[in-house]
């Protein structure tokens, strides 16, 4: 029993010790295991798998950021600059930290030209938003004085701004850009992906509160847009709006357009209209001042359209020049209704038919011929069809095609009435006159090659015609057209407009097309001038002196020469309005 109680007391002894000692190797155990997974995960981390915590780090200060790419530029035919990019700053914040530094706001807002009350209301409505514009398109400049005022959370974008040096001159068919420097209006939007570019990418690396600590390398490069050069002359295109803009002026129209084609190769050398808009200013744009007329706008071309219904006479082989049509006792019934002119011309050529703009005369042709002999012709020469130039919103007009006609439609149809033409159709149509009954397509951009194009005229018939237009502007109503020391040819016009219940009384449509110099011509040109006031109104009073001057000025910048036939002094006593052309039962246009 001793031996027990001595022997008893040592065993709890033993077994605490071996406990001891087996506690401490799991400890160490358990540290080395923690040791070896921790250099597992450094080593994991650090060279394995090194990319998620690169990721991570970039997630929290690097930033990827759109390099602009620059926008083409814009030339007229001669290089002038018309639509260029300039480089501007965009103001941005984040809300939330420009929230925390209200004792900044003041000046901040004094810088970027804007209230406090505006700018304080601006931040407090999006502290809960990531992002916000403050300012768009400063000055570089202005932009510098505002981030040198390190206020928390204001940032800047480089952009580009779209500036265009001849403003509204050109601004119908060069169009604008959006904000963001994507084409809206005209060319730039036509061309829009060809003038855009391709934006390239640059790294940056930001401080924990997004302040700019330094750039990075560059990972894109930006490529720039390529560069457009247009048909239309500049210097043509300012003498073109000046006149124009004199005249609808001075008349009290509505609108004017004015179109100006380059017979040898189909190129439009000018192309303005009134009203118009400055795109550099746009606070004070409104839809109907932004439209091109020339492409979009139709109209009833009137007695302009005759040299065409006679044409198809001529190309009959029913009549020839010297054919008499007897258009006594000035007029004539079809059916109930009733065409007429003036006065009675009695026995008169076809020369005289268009000279006095006889709408009997020209009706009996129209009629001897059918009305499938002139909708074929007009079609030939480009009328109701698109011209094909791109531009957006070009309209394709009106030309009728039935499969029966009256005998008062096909008399109409012959004058001008019953279908719609735009200004550059009308243009496009008397350039293939001039060119000898060659159809050259119509281009915008400038042409280093002149396509052969496709004859849609007999020449020997264009040729007629031309010689019959020029006395339209010696011994008719286009007198007013004439240019010193340059023969003309052309016809007025001057169609009532049209309303919701018929022709209107009192409000006319005013034009004259023509080409210079008429034995060889080199410019083709319309000019319209929409519902003048007053008593002035015919297309010889209006819109033929605006031709005179306008094509006195680009003969002289383009370097043309005078024939040797043409007479030093071109000028004749004007012989004023016979009166007006008749439309269905009452006068509807001079002649």
């Amino acid at each position: 029993m001793r031996w027990r109680q001595k022997t008893e007391p040592a065993r709890p002894a033993f077994i605490a010790g071996l406990v001891g000692k087996w506690r401490l190797h799991m400890v160490r155990g358990l540290l080395i295991l923690a040791g070896l997974l921790l250099g597992y995960q450094i080593v994991d981390l650090q060279l394995l798998n090194r990319h998620f915590l690169q990721n991570e780090g970039d997630k929290r200060a690097v930033r990827y950021e759109s390099v602009t790419a620059h926008r083409g530029v814009i030339f007229d035919r001669n290089g002038e600059p018309l639509a260029i990019s300039a480089p501007v700053v965009t103001i941005w914040a984040d809300p939330a930290e420009l929230f925390r530094a209200k004792a900044q706001w003041s000046v901040l807002a004094d810088e970027l030209d804007v209230s406090l009350a505006w700018l304080s209301e601006r931040v407090e409505s999006a502290k809960n938003r990531d992002f916000i514009y403050l300012k768009r398109k400063l000055a570089p400049e202005q932009s510098a004085r505002v981030m040198a005022l390190k206020v928390p959370g204001v940032q800047a974008i480089e952009e580009q701004q779209r500036y265009y040096p001849a403003a509204e001159v050109t601004a119908h068919l060069v169009g604008i850009t959006d904000i963001d420097e994507s084409g809206q209006e005209g060319l730039e939007l036509a061309y829009n992906e060809w003038l855009s570019g391709q934006p390239g990418k640059r790294r940056v690396l930001k401080d924990r509160k997004g302040q700019l600590a330094r750039k990075a390398q560059l990972v894109t490069s930006a490529s720039p847009g390529k560069e457009l050069m247009l048909s239309i002359d500049l210097r043509l295109q300012y003498v073109a709006y000046r006149e124009l803009k004199k005249a609808v002026e001075l008349h009290q129209a509505r609108a004017g357009s004015l179109v100006m084609l380059d017979v040898k190769t189909g190129e439009v050398l000018a192309m303005v209209n009134q009203p118009a808009y400055n795109p550099n200013n746009r606070a004070d744009m409104q839809d109907n001042t932004m439209r091109n007329r020339v492409m979009t706008d139709t109209m009833e071309p009137g007695s302009t359209l005759k040299p065409f219904a006679v044409a198809a006479a001529l190309e009959s082989g029913q009549f020839h020049r010297d054919s008499v049509i007897n258009t006594s006792p000035g007029y004539m019934m079809l059916g109930r209704d009733q065409v007429k002119d003036h006065r009675d011309y009695g026995a008169i050529d076809i020369t005289t038919v268009l000279r006095k703009s006889s709408n009997v005369g020209v009706s009996k042709m129209a009629l001897a011929i059918g009305p499938d002999k002139v909708v074929d012709l007009l079609q030939r020469v480009g009328l109701g069809q698109i011209v094909g130039t791109g531009f957006p919103g070009e309209n394709s007009g009106y030309l009728p095609f039935r499969d029966r006609w009256s005998d008062i439609e096909i008399a109409t149809l012959s004058f001008g009435y019953g279908l719609t033409v735009t200004p550059l159709q009308l243009a496009q149509a008397y350039m293939v006159l001039g060119a000898g009954g060659i159809l050259r397509p119509v281009s915008l951009i400038k042409r280093d090659v002149v396509p052969e194009g496709v004859r849609v005229m007999d020449q020997q018939v264009t040729e007629d015609l031309r010689a019959m237009l020029r006395e339209v502007v010696h011994g008719g109503t286009g007198g007013r057209a004439q240019v010193d020391a340059f023969e003309v040819g052309g016809k007025t016009g001057t169609a009532r407009k049209v309303g919701k219940n018929g022709y209107i009384k009192d409000r006319y449509t005013s034009m004259f097309a023509g080409l210079v110099p008429i034995d060889n011509p080199r410019l083709a040109m319309v000019v319209v001038i929409d519902d003048p006031s007053g008593k002035v109104y015919y297309g010889g009073l209006t819109a033929a002196p605006v031709f005179a001057q306008v094509a006195a000025g680009a003969l002289r910048l383009l370097g043309v020469e005078p024939a040797s036939s043409e007479r030093s002094d071109s000028r004749v006593a004007f012989a004023p309005p016979d009166g007006l052309d008749t439309g269905v039962s009452e006068p509807v246009e001079e002649g």
